[in-house]
C-alpha cells in the first residue's frame, strides 16, 4: 500500500540534490564491528581456521571478547594475538546474542597468534545525495544501503561523515560491464550520516541550498510510464544537470524497494560522457511532471542504458524515522 500510509508525508515538497558526495561510515559500537571469516591461517604447512572451527560465521558482529567490549578493528587484533589460549567471543547474529569458544593460532611466518577471523569496522564509499528535506533538515542519499563486501549485510554506524566529492574522470559503461565516476574526496563536510537503510543513507545536511528548487514528492501511483529527467552529475565543474530519460516498468509489489521503477537513460549527451548508468550515479534524483519520484539505485549490468530505480515515497518515509530517532 502507497501513498496513504500513517505519517508519510508524500506532497510535502524537498530539495532535489544531485550532488555527488563521498561517503565514510564507521561501524557501531553497541552492536559490535562486521566480521567476515577470510581466509585460513596457515600453520606448518597446514590450512586452519580457528573461528569457523568454534562456530563463528561471515557476517557476525563480534560485541565482546572475554568480557571486553570492541568498537574498532585494532581492539579485536590485540585481544587475539595477547595469548595462544581459549578466548569467549560474544557475538551478534539475526538480532540474538551468541558466545563461542575460540583457540587462536600461532603463525610463524607472521610471528603471532592468529584466529582466521578478518574484521571491517569501517567503508568508504561514492555516491549521489537525492535530496533536503527542510521540515527536517534531514538529507537522504544513494537510494540502497551500504553494505559489507564479503557478507553482503547492511554495514551498521556508529559515525558516519558525507563529504564533497569532485568529478576527476568517468569510465563508461558498456554491456557486461559497469562503469564508475572516480572522484576526489574534498575537505569539505556535507552533513552527518546517522542511518544506513535499506531505503538508502541519511544523516543531517550542513551545505547551503541557495538556488536549490524544491519538488513536492510523488506517491508511487503518481509516477508514470513515460518521459523523466535524472538530475546528476558526471562534469568536472561539479554542478548537477538535468538529464532525458524513461521510466519502463513500474512495480506496486513489495520486495526490494531498489528496484520499484526502471529508468532508461535516453539523453545523447549523458550517453555519450557514461554510456548510461554508472556506479557513483545512485541516488541520483528522478523528476517526472515538476515531482521528485524516486531516485537511481542500480544499473542493469547487461543493458547499462538501464537501471533501477527506489520510489521517492519509500525514502521520505526511512527519512522521516530518521528524523524521529534524532530529535
Amino acid at each position: 500500500q502507497f501513498g496513504d500510509s500513517e505519517g508519510v508525508r508524500v506532497g510535502d515538497s524537498v530539495v532535489a540534490i544531485g550532488d555527488p558526495l563521498g561517503v565514510e561510515l564507521r561501524g557501531t559500537m553497541t552492536d559490535g564491528i562486521v566480521s567476515a571469516i577470510s581466509r585460513d591461517v596457515q600453520v606448518d604447512g597446514k590450512a586452519m581456521n580457528p573461528a569457523a572451527k568454534a562456530g563463528i560465521q561471515s557476517g557476525d558482529l563480534i560485541v565482546a571478547i572475554d568480557g571486553k567490549k570492541v568498537s574498532a578493528s585494532e581492539d579485536v587484533a590485540a585481544l587475539f594475538s595477547r595469548s595462544g589460549g581459549a578466548v569467549s567471543v560474544q557475538v551478534k547474529r539475526d538480532g540474538k546474542y551468541k558466545t563461542f569458544s575460540l583457540t587462536p593460532v600461532y603463525s610463524k611466518a607472521d610471528g603471532c597468534w592468529k584466529a582466521g577471523v578478518w574484521v571491517r569496522d569501517s567503508t568508504a564509499g561514492i555516491g549521489t545525495v537525492t535530496y533536503y528535506d527542510p521540515q527536517t533538515g534531514v538529507m537522504a542519499a544513494l537510494g540502497h544501503p551500504i553494505t559489507d563486501v564479503d557478507t553482503g549485510e547492511i554495514m551498521p554506524i556508529l559515525r558516519g561523515e558525507a563529504v564533497a566529492a569532485k568529478v576527476t574522470k568517468i569510465y563508461k559503461s558498456k554491456a557486461g560491464s559497469t562503469g564508475s565516476i572516480c572522484c576526489d574526496f574534498l575537505q569539505q563536510p556535507l552533513g552527518a550520516l546517522t542511518e544506513n537503510d535499506s531505503a538508502g543513507v541519511f544523516g543531517r545536511y550542513s551545505c547551503s541550498l541557495k538556488g536549490m528548487r524544491t519538488y513536492p514528492v510523488a506517491t508511487a501511483q503518481q509516477v508514470e510510464n513515460g518521459d523523466c529527467q535524472v538530475l546528476t552529475t558526471v562534469d568536472g565543474d561539479n554542478a548537477p544537470r538535468l538529464y532525458k530519460a524513461k521510466i519502463i516498468h513500474i512495480s506496486y509489489r513489495g520486495g526490494s524497494g531498489e528496484k520499484n521503477m526502471i529508468v532508461r537513460i535516453t539523453d545523447p549527451k549523458l550517453l555519450a560522457k557514461t554510456g548510461g548508468i554508472v556506479q557513483g550515479m545512485s541516488g541520483s534524483p528522478i523528476l517526472q511532471n515538476g515531482r521528485l519520484v524516486g531516485a537511481l539505485t542500480h544499473v542493469i549490468v547487461d543493458s547499462p542504458r538501464r537501471g533501477y530505480a527506489i520510489f521517492a515515497e519509500s525514502m521520505l518515509a526511512a527519512s522521516d524515522a530518521v528524523a524521529k530517532d534524532t530529535r
